[in-house]
């Protein structure tokens, strides 16, 4: 019954130094529970028991590396929405800024049909172009 009880109190604090903020708490955490574990089973073992100590503080480790790296992922996407929000943002004010105000000249544009002509030798082919009208 003690080697539960002191196996469920090293998983609490492993699990909760882990969920905590303090990166010392999860690796004293990981430590003490494969420590515990590794005692348990071995029937007191010292080289079991430090090998499960450090397998413990290797597996804390491991998940923080795990949270920190999604963490970082994360922060990037955010990095590179916040980049692109700034750019669309940029892209429409100028948009707005070349936008004639209402009542101001207005621009409309006339077709020109060109027919096939020969000019200096040269064969131009029947085109379009346009007329820009500004009001």
């Amino acid at each position: 019954m003690k080697v539960k009880t002191i196996l469920s109190l090293t998983l609490m604090v492993a699990l909760t130094g882990c969920a905590g903020s303090g990166r010392y708490w999860a690796d004293a955490g990981g430590a003490a529970g494969g420590a515990a574990l590794a005692h348990h089973l071995s029937d007191g073992n010292a080289a079991w028991t430090a090998g499960g100590a450090v397998v413990g503080v290797g597996l804390a480790e491991g998940g923080r590396a795990l949270f920190n790296r999604a963490e970082q992922k994360a922060y990037q996407r955010g990095l590179e929405q916040g980049r692109s929000d700034a750019v669309k943002e940029i892209y429409w004010r100028q948009q707005q800024a070349h936008r004639p105000a209402p009542g101001v000249a207005r621009t409309t544009l006339y077709p020109i049909q060109l027919p096939e002509q020969e000019v200096d030798g040269v064969i131009y082919q029947p085109s379009t172009q346009y007329l820009r009208i500004q009001r």
